[in-house]
This record gives structure tokens, sequence and C-alpha cells, in this order.
């Protein structure tokens, strides 16, 4: 019986592919750009922030008032020194920092993790765990 060839380029595209949906993703976030972040979810995704036990369904409803929320309550996000591994066919974690100013010039700094599963080129779940207060909720 012979073993299946491992196909490495295959692998490593989509790989690439799975971390740059969610440095986009993150990076439509810290723009503040709404249609862009939702564009990242499927209709139907979940967004479950683990840490405080909290579940949000629907991209254009649930999902939509919670990034209404967190844009509405900074005057600026920033997500970055990402770690990323991908564990094929569609799923993603990713390791970061973040870094929350309020409008009266407060820095948050937290230190979170992302666990994402993709539908083709979109998130249909993300499971949260983030450091300190819920800045999604």
């Amino acid at each position: 019986m012979s073993t299946p060839a491992i196909d490495s380029h295959a692998i490593a595209a989509r790989d690439a592919r799975l971390c740059a949906l969610a440095e986009h993703y993150f990076a439509a976030v810290d723009r503040m750009d709404l249609a862009a972040t939702l564009a990242c979810f499927t209709p139907g995704a979940r967004f479950t922030i683990a840490t405080f036990n909290t579940v949000y369904t629907g991209r254009d409803t649930e999902i939509r008032a919670m990034f209404e929320r967190l844009n509405a309550r900074y005057a600026s996000v920033w997500h970055g020194d990402f770690d990323h591994w991908v564990q094929g066919p569609e799923r993603l974690a990713s390791r970061f920092r973040v870094e929350n100013l309020s409008f009266d010039q407060q820095k948050l700094v937290k230190f979170n993790c992302n666990f994402f599963k993709c539908q083709g080129d979109l998130f249909d779940e993300v499971y949260v765990y983030m450091s300190g207060d819920n800045s999604l909720g």
C-alpha cells in the first residue's frame, strides 16, 4: 500500500492564504472598516469570546453589532506581532498583541489568541481568548 504524495507547494499556498486572511481581517478591524471586517465572515458565522462565555451568531446581526460597539468604544485599535499556526485544511490559530486607545488617550495592551475555522476564504467560526477586560462585549 502506497502513501499518497504530499504536495508541499499546495500546503504552503494554503497556509499562506489562511495567514493572509487573518492579517487582512485584523487590518480591517484596525482601520475600523466595518464593511471590510464583516466581508471576512460567512453569513451564518459564529464568534465566541471563550474567555467571557459570550457568543455572537450572524455576520449581519450580532457580529456586526459587536464590531460597532468596539469601534464606538475606542479611538483606535491595533493588532500586531502575530504568530500564526495553520492546521489544515481550514483551521488557523493566531497569537498577537492588541493595543486599544481610549478617547481620553489611555492605552490598553492585551495579549490574545484567536482560533479560526474557515469555509473557503471566509471565517465561519472564531474563538477568542483575551487577556484583560472584554473589549468586544
